[in-house]
């Protein structure tokens, strides 16, 4: 993989190029500014994490946000990303990540192919299946029933 170089510093040279890597936290969205505000902080802190040398990682809405799963994978691409992760930042598989999200994905390939471009979109499952993320619930709920 390519050294991370800032754009000036580089002759010009794209981000794409430093990141042909990226991944999507996807969430379901809302119109309610107070609801999308964690999610906004959620990215700013990996991003503090990551800094300029980490993967690329960017946030999208299932509906009633933006940007959205499709406008945010075409930037992406549209950046000269080739392999994009998306992280399901939801407790569990319901008909959105079982039916919605995978024809989106497969929508988007298709799309992708026909403009002779090879993309890889992987699914992942929902962060809420991870042991850690039960742990945590697990912990809180018992902390304010004590």
């Amino acid at each position: 993989m390519t050294a991370p170089t800032n754009s000036a510093a580089s002759g010009g040279q794209d981000t794409a190029s430093v990141h042909p890597r990226a991944s999507v936290l996807l969430a379901h969205g809302s119109s309610d500014p107070h609801w999308l505000a964690p999610f906004e902080h959620l990215l700013q802190q990996i991003h503090d994490t990551l800094g300029s040398h980490g993967t690329r990682v960017e946030l999208a809405y299932m509906e009633l946000a933006e940007p959205s799963l499709a406008s945010q994978i075409r930037a992406l691409v549209s950046d000269g990303v080739r392999h994009i992760d998306v992280l399901p930042l939801f407790f569990a598989a319901g008909r959105h990540l079982r039916r919605d999200v995978p024809a989106k994905i497969d929508e988007l390939q298709t799309e992708f192919k026909n403009q002779d471009l090879s993309v890889v979109i992987h699914l992942h499952s929902p962060v809420g299946l991870e042991p850690e993320v039960a742990g945590a619930i697990s912990q809180v709920v018992q902390r304010r029933l004590s």
